[in-house]
Order: structure tokens, then sequence, then C-alpha cells
């Protein structure tokens, strides 16, 4: 069975960060994300799950965060077998304004160029590498603008992401046969694009020579997810990877919002699986998204519980 056309790109980038009030003010009032969704760590009652992206969540927009502070989690290190940089989709004639924003905010900025293009380079307040290009041909919509940022400036969603590997010819080999195409070479990154190609589904495979082995934790990102049609077009790729790879896959997870299957592919990253739907609405209207916390059914019954866990945050 070949993967073609079955991974349609990103779905969403999920980190593990340190302090709730610093994660939000970041992607919120800083790179102008909305918060799409309060929840918590479904493994972690006493943890909130973070969702940011455009305007509804729209897959390919979202980037997640667990912030752990005083949760006993240790502090990571970024390296190899991991996602190494998360990059977000800005529009042209935007950089300047990003580079201006980031230094009015005290966040120290580099730029790289890559593919032809210019990468503006920082790191978040748990350590995160992030970065923002500039993208012409980004049509998705609608964005999120806020008083500060217009949509001629804002945020699209994520762009691309960055794995660092220490065998990238293994790893992209298995990228060939998961549904990413290599489409640029420029060492030592490669460009890799799904059929639909282009913002929110592209990665980018990073030879990590000279780097040291990833350690999950504080400041590290958990995994990517790749977005599927439906769960059946899952339970495919399950099947092919136990069966054809030898890859040990979960069981399907109900994340309420999409489901998921997860698996680490060669060079160790963690790779998720999550369906497009049915998304962010199904308990919020539009104008309530990210306004309080939802759980889902099984979590509900012990909702005055949890809620007596967690740390309030300002929105």
């Amino acid at each position: 069975m070949s993967f073609e056309g079955l991974i349609k790109g990103l779905h969403h980038v999920t980190a593990t960060v340190n302090d709730a009030q610093e994660d939000v003010d970041i992607y919120t009032k800083l790179l102008g994300q909305r918060l799409v969704k309060e929840t918590v760590n479904f493994d972690n009652e006493k943890v909130y799950h973070f969702y940011y992206g455009n305007e509804i969540g729209s897959p390919s927009t979202i980037f997640t965060t667990f912030p752990y502070k005083d949760q006993g989690v240790r502090q990571g290190a970024i390296g190899t077998g991991q996602v190494y940089e998360t990059v977000f989709s800005a529009p042209e004639n935007s950089m300047e304004f990003w580079k201006m924003r980031l230094h009015d905010h005290g966040l120290k900025t580099t730029t790289e160029n890559r593919f032809g293009k210019e990468f503006l380079l920082f790191e978040d307040p748990s350590g995160l590498k992030l970065s923002i290009v500039e993208d012409n041909s980004d049509d998705r919509k609608p964005v999120w603008a806020t008083e500060e940022i217009s949509k001629e400036q804002a945020i699209k969603g994520i762009h691309s992401v960055v794995l660092a590997v220490a065998n990238a010819d293994e790893t992209i080999h298995f990228l060939n046969n998961f549904g990413y195409a290599v489409t640029a070479k420029n060492a030592p990154y490669t460009l890799l694009e799904s059929q639909e190609k282009g913002a929110g589904n592209s990665l980018i495979v990073l030879e990590g020579q000279g780097l040291q082995e990833g350690i999950n934790g504080l400041g590290t990102v958990h995994h990517v997810a790749h977005r599927v049609d439906s769960i059946e077009d899952s339970i495919k790729i399950k099947e092919e990877l136990e069966s054809n790879y030898g890859i040990q896959v979960t069981e399907v997870k109900d994340r309420k919002y999409f489901k998921s299957i997860y698996f680490r592919i060669p060079g160790n990253v963690l790779f998720e699986v999550a369906t497009s739907g049915p998304g962010f609405l199904v308990d919020e209207t539009n104008e309530e998204l990210g306004t309080s916390l939802k759980l889902p059914d099984w979590q509900e019954v012990r909702r005055v519980e949890i809620e007596k866990n967690l740390i309030p945050y300002n929105r």
C-alpha cells in the first residue's frame, strides 16, 4: 500500500513548556495567535492543554502546548530525534514588522537563508526554537488579527517543521514513502512537501551531525502531527507501518477534536496522524472559542476537582 494521497500535510505541533501565563502571553499577545481551545492534558489532568491557531483552529495552523511548571518535569535539551524548530508563515512584506516587534519585546533574533528565503529565528520563554518566514503563496484563511497586528502582518499558521536526525538519508527515505517528496536541498537542510505542497504541508530535515541527542522535557517539542481525512485512513496507515515497516503504532486515541495514532519514525521523531475533524467548534461557537475550560465527557464528571488543580492565568 502507498501512503500517497493519504497524508495531506501538517495538522499541529505540540510542545512541553514551562509557565502557563508566559505561554499564553507569547503566543496570543506577541505572536497574535488565537487561543482556540483551553482544555487539559488528557493524560495529566493537572496540566492545561492550550491550542493556538487561526480564527477557527484549522488543521496546519495549530500550535499546542502543555505548561508543566512545578510538575516535576525536567528541563529538556533540543537535539536529534526531535522537532528542532517550528516555522510560522507570515505574509509578504511583513518581515520588518516582525523583526521590530520581537526586538521591542526583548527577544533576541537572528536570520538565516534557506531555500532562497529569509528565516527569522528566535526562542520563546521556555526555550523552544521558533522562526518566521514570509510566504506570499500562503492563502490560508481566516487569519486572526489583533489590535496590534493587522491581517496584512498576521501569522497564518505553521509553515513547516524542522526535524533534526542523526541519519538524514534514513529519515528522508521513510518520509518519501510516507507522503512527502524532496523538493529542494540546501545543506544541511532538505525540504520535503506533501502533494498539497507549500505552507502547512512541508517538512525540513536537518542533518544533525554535531548535535546532541534530544532529551524530552521543558522547552522541547513533544510531537508533530500530520492530517488525514478520516480515521479509516489512519487505520490503513497503522496497518501498513506495523506490517511492512515494523513500526509500533498506538491504538486510536480520541482527542475529542480529532482522533489520533502515534509512532516513532526512523530518526526517532514522534509522529502523530490526526483526523482533520471534527474540529474545535464541536463544543464552542466561533465567538466562544478559547474563553473557558472545555473537557471531554469522560472528564466532565470531575470538573470541580480538575479546576481546583489548575493554576489560574489571565487570557
